[in-house]
């Protein structure tokens, strides 16, 4: 799934060749990826709007238009190309937004789950969404503060978008490995030290995906605007490395269950809670925060 740094390259992307454009209308085939909108009303509404701007909020791709906002969840298998028109089709465009000039914005998506609105007000769709982690504001002593009174456990909490948003099951693994904590730790047990590396990793782990312009893994993956594969997957340190040596102490890296999600640890360097120790880890009957937005 896309997650906050791939969002965050779509839109750095859109941002520097989309503002100042104009839509012509939108061709969506598949009717249940725009949820609160007709097909025929989201070609109708966006036809004729400008582009004034382009950004991103959580793991949504917000697009500023003179009026009204059009916003994309990419879900598990979304993928945005800006191509010619005349550019041949992948059969998972399931959604065209075209443009002037003869280009067409495709929003690609083989297992149908990614999601458009078209809305006046944005807050109708990202609303519910925890602070930015990346922000200036997203300060140790703010991230303290949402903590307090939290007992869940810390992936879940982690991957909750009402909590923080933009972290998934990649960068959420890789943050908690950075700051030597278990996934299955719960957040009323935190110290004010674990506090601070987790702080830290959440804000490190983000930044550096950035920088390497997202994770790509397979061929029908995660690819930029162009097509570009990203270049994190290269210096994961606990993700999808099941069996492989632990970076910081060559202990065999885990794979668990927790809350319905695949998660990566290191068991030396990442120590299992004392109620989970000595073969009481149930890891795949952990709580899960169904209603999370994600």
């Amino acid at each position: 799934m896309p997650e906050l740094p791939e969002v965050e390259t779509y839109a750095r992307d859109l941002a520097a060749v989309l503002p100042g454009r104009r839509f012509v209308g939108a061709r969506v085939g598949w009717p249940r990826q725009a949820p609160r909108n007709t097909p025929e009303a989201v070609d109708a509404r966006l036809a004729g709007q400008t582009i004034l701007a382009v950004g991103r909020r959580g793991k949504y791709l917000c697009l500023q238009l003179s009026d009204d906002w059009l916003i994309l969840h990419l879900k598990m298998s979304g993928r945005l190309e800006l191509v010619p028109a005349a550019h041949p089709r992948n059969p998972h465009a399931h959604t065209v937004f075209v443009l002037d000039r003869g280009d067409e914005l495709r929003f690609h998506d083989p297992r149908k789950f990614g999601r458009l609105y078209v809305v006046a007000d944005p807050a109708a769709v990202t609303g519910a969404l925890g602070p930015e982690p990346l922000d200036d504001a997203f300060t140790l002593a703010a991230f303290a503060a949402r903590l307090r009174g939290r007992r869940g456990r810390l992936k879940p909490l982690l991957l909750d978008q009402r909590f923080v948003a933009g972290l998934g099951n990649i960068y959420a693994d890789e943050a908690l490995f950075t700051a030597r904590l278990h996934p299955l730790a719960t957040a009323d047990g935190l110290t004010d030290d674990d506090i601070r590396r987790l702080h830290g990793a959440i804000r490190a782990v983000l930044a550096r995906g950035v920088e390497l312009r997202g994770t790509s893994f397979s061929t029908g993956g995660y690819r930029d605007l162009t097509g570009n594969r990203g270049e994190m997957q290269g210096t994961l340190l606990v993700f999808r490395r099941t069996g492989e040596p632990c970076p910081a102490c060559g202990t065999p890296i885990e794979r668990l269950v927790v809350g319905g999600r695949s998660t990566h640890v290191c068991p030396t360097c990442q120590a299992a809670p004392a109620a989970e120790r000595g073969g009481s880890r149930q890891t795949e009957q952990a709580p899960r925060i169904a209603s999370a937005p994600r």
